[in-house]
């Protein structure tokens, strides 16, 4: 199993940029899909962004493309989703997750495919 904590979240102006964190314990990251979501008030979660359990394959939802990296560090046990030239539309509660997975490459952008939640960082982005 592996616990996930989300931080990094807050107030940020139109165009500037924050990086989110999801500090893991339990088993090391290189065995699971690591992958951020986000839900706005009164919309779905939505799919942000993945990263493959090997580290080397990465997709983005084509409204964060360009803007957005995700990345891991091993050792620290932690994810970031670095957020770049932030709109209004990306204000929402972000979500780190973890998907059980015996694939090295692949990656998932359905929620109901990872097993592990955070509980949610809140990003606003105030124009």
């Amino acid at each position: 199993q592996v616990q996930l904590v989300e931080s990094g979240g807050g107030l940020v102006q139109v165009g500037g940029s924050l990086r989110l964190s999801c500090a893991a314990s339990g088993r090391t990251l290189s065995n699971y899909i690591m992958g951020w979501f986000r839900q706005a008030p009164g919309k779905e979660r939505e799919f942000v962004a993945a990263l493959s359990a090997n580290g080397l394959s990465t997709g983005y939802a084509d409204s964060v493309k360009g803007r957005f990296t995700i990345s891991r560090d091993n050792a620290k046990k932690t994810m970031y989703l670095q957020m770049n030239s932030l709109k209004p539309e990306d204000t929402a509660s972000y979500y780190c997750a973890a998907a059980d997975t015996s694939l090295r490459w692949g990656i998932t952008r359905q929620s109901s495919e990872y097993n592990y939640w955070g509980r949610g960082t809140q990003v606003t982005v105030s124009s």
